[in-house]
């Protein structure tokens, strides 16, 4: 798996996480949507990653987590970005938008 981020969406992930201790996590969250299927990909910001769950991928920036189970979810080739429209993180393939409008938690219950 290849994941970029853009630096628009670099700096706005340095202007949330203000230096504090942590990982990005690319979560397909399914939390309330029915099915494992059915998930919503989410950027979090953890405190540790789940030992023998997360696999580290390394991009042009961070460092991002994934969920080893879920990765059959996201496509090979991803870009995080960051629309200053909709003040919204983005998370796109080369063949779609896979989530336009993108959450970011911080340091979320894991």
């Amino acid at each position: 798996m290849k994941i970029q981020l853009t630096n628009e969406a670099t700096q706005k992930i340095e202007n949330k996480i203000e230096n504090k201790q942590g990982h990005l996590k690319l979560k397909y969250d399914t939390e309330g949507c029915g099915c494992v299927v059915s998930g919503i990909p989410t950027l979090w910001f953890v405190h540790h990653p789940v030992e023998g769950e997360d696999i580290k991928i390394d991009t042009n920036s961070y460092p991002i987590l994934v969920e080893k189970s879920k990765m059959v979810f996201l496509d090979e080739e991803l870009k995080i970005d960051f629309s200053s429209q909709s003040n919204t993180f983005q998370l796109k393939s080369p063949a779609q938008i896979i989530n336009g409008r993108m959450n970011f938690l911080m340091y979320p219950e894991e």
